[in-house]
């Protein structure tokens, strides 16, 4: 078992990582009935498409010796109304570490291979920038 949901009313859950126990909290966002005091649980999706990106890269950073630590992305969802659900993620990559033109493009491609990348509804669209410093 990887993770542990836990409903803890008024439209929150609490899940536990049951490795580490790192706590996530999510709330319902106010566009649907909820407070939007966390993150929501399609926040949480873009944001791991994000996560998961950087990560990928990350790996592929060691192999071709490029340092991309404090590199950000900046990650935008938006909804679709009729079914609800994730239309679009926007994601600006700030990526720094210096390289040549050879080792950013195996670095974005690699990023597309990403588990999460390759896990969402192909009809979610995604919007993927990548600026380098």
């Amino acid at each position: 078992m990887t993770s542990k949901v836990t409903y803890l009313g008024d439209l929150r859950t609490g899940s536990i990582h049951l490795q580490s126990g790192t706590e996530i909290i999510s709330d319902a966002p106010v566009d649907n009935n909820g407070k939007g005091e966390a993150f929501s649980p399609t926040d949480t999706v873009a944001n791991a498409l994000a996560s998961c990106m950087m990560t990928i890269m990350g790996i592929k950073a060691r192999d071709v010796n490029v340092d991309l630590k404090d590199s950000t992305a900046s990650v935008t969802k938006i909804m679709n109304a009729e079914p609800r659900r994730i239309g679009i993620i926007e994601i600006t990559f700030e990526m720094v570490g210096t390289t040549d033109q050879k080792n950013k493009t195996i670095l974005e491609r690699a990023a597309m291979t990403c588990p999460v990348f390759l896990s969402l509804n192909t009809e979610i669209e995604k919007r993927i920038t990548f600026n380098w410093k």
